[in-house]
């Protein structure tokens, strides 16, 4: 069978929330099944990472985005008043009047090369993947012009996303907008994945007609094979990831203020620059490293060496409550102590436990953090700090290999061909996939 996966955020865009669809697509082959993606030429995003995807380049299909270029509002804003902040302010509107996001203009051009290419080469099996939302309309205008058949992969909640600040009256219009997003998938996808319960029941509510699965992401555990963890002179907590929304690094940095260790919290990404003032009125500038943008390769040579890792996540009611953060799947496969900051009666603080994989304290418990920050400085005087060893059936749960056999069993029954899968042995693998006459790959 054939699928094509259409994907936003695929390399060259950085960050992770390109893993899940490159995985995907580079690992659907294994078990049979031949794969293409169809992503941006340029998505515009802020970051870009390594252009390689580990693809047959003629399987990448590449059409042109002219939407805005993606943007830190918050950033751009911030430390600036008066008129200047009223006509930066002014430019910004026009990005957040589009609906449902800022890259629906994509479909303009996605919707008529997606429809040739599912034509041309008899795609079995369309797969929109999200964020962003406005991806899954593509999904629904070329199923009503194909007839093919049409999986949506939603990976956060579409309308009730926990990193939005539900309080300003701006995010709660655009979340009431958003509930069309919400009826066309449930609507008319003739399947829909969810990466967890609480999005799956979101949908689930709504869907007339379409299942609905849940496919967590997975730990990538061959991706820090042959990378090594050595202790320094410093115990090294590393955070990875960028800070927006409600996610809030204070309640850390005051516990680490309260700390009399040799210790550095690394932040690798985007760092607020309204913390890094904090920060430095509180004269922790030598508690902490900021380590920009870090193309993947880098980010996982540094998580792995690493004494502690630094899970961040707010407490945002029942909007939170199973959101586990791709990022803890990265932490998990790195194997180094985790010291997570998240709601306790949460997924993440779940995981962590039944992985025996770290320390859980409320996200604004400074002396909870601070306690378990002198537990770890002990410990790691003591060289008693040595990889995590979670329990075998965890971490079969948890792999990215049995992500991509669940997602195989489902593209397979969708496509009418539903057996047991296995991957394929290694040898095989390079010649799973189609050869394809495109005149525009990648």
């Amino acid at each position: 069978m054939r699928v094509l996966i259409c994907s936003f955020y695929f390399p060259p865009s950085g960050g992770g929330g390109v893993q899940r669809s490159l995985k995907f697509a580079q690992r659907l082959p294994e078990f049979g099944i031949e794969t293409r993606v169809v992503a941006p030429t340029d998505s515009r995003w802020i970051h870009h990472d390594e252009p390689t995807t580990g693809l047959p380049p003629e399987h990448v299909y590449r059409v042109p985005f002219f939407g805005p270029r993606g943007r830190l509002p918050a950033e751009e804003l911030y430390g600036i008043s008066g008129l200047e902040r009223l006509r930066r302010t002014a430019l910004l509107q026009p990005r957040r009047m589009l609906i449902p996001d800022e890259n629906v203009s994509w479909a303009l051009t996605a919707v008529p090369a997606i429809v040739r290419i599912v034509r041309r080469e008899g795609i079995d099996v369309l797969m929109t993947t999200s964020p962003p939302n406005s991806v899954h309309l593509i999904g629904a205008a070329v199923k009503r012009l194909t007839g093919v058949t049409w999986l949506a992969d939603v990976r956060d909640s579409i309308a009730a996303n926990p990193d939005r600040r539900i309080e300003s009256a701006a995010v709660r219009l655009k979340e009431r907008t958003l509930g069309l997003v919400v009826r066309t998938v449930a609507l008319n996808a003739d399947a829909i994945v969810a990466v967890t319960d609480q999005i799956a029941a979101e949908l689930t509510a709504r869907s007339r007609r379409a299942p609905v699965e849940v496919i967590a992401n997975g730990a990538d555990f061959d991706d820090f094979r042959n990378l090594q963890y050595q202790a320094g002179p410093r115990l090294r907590i590393t955070h990875t990831g960028s800070f927006f929304g409600k996610r809030d690094p204070r309640p850390f940095l005051t516990a680490l203020a309260g700390v009399d260790a040799d210790v550095v919290a690394r932040f690798v990404g985007d760092f607020r620059r309204a913390d890094l003032d904090w920060v430095r009125e509180r004269g922790l500038e030598t508690k902490i490293e900021l380590i920009p943008f870090a193309p993947r390769r880098h980010s996982l040579e540094l998580q792995r060496d690493s004494d502690v890792l630094l899970l961040l996540l707010p407490e945002v009611g029942e909007r939170g409550r199973d959101v586990p953060s791709g990022k803890l799947y990265e932490y998990l496969a790195a194997r180094r102590p985790i010291l997570a900051a998240v709601p306790p009666s949460g997924t993440a603080a779940e995981l962590i436990h039944a992985a025996g994989a770290g320390t859980v304290v409320a996200p604004d418990d400074v002396e909870g953090l601070r306690q378990a920050l002198t537990e770890l400085v002990k410990r790691w005087r003591q060289g008693n700090l040595p990889d995590i060893v979670m329990p075998p059936e965890v971490e079969q749960r948890i792999s990215r290999t049995e992500r991509v056999r669940e997602l195989a069993e489902l593209l397979q029954r969708l496509a009418g061909e539903a057996e047991e899968v296995a991957p394929f042995p290694d040898s095989r693998r390079a010649t799973a996939t189609l050869t394809t006459n495109d005149p525009k790959p990648q």
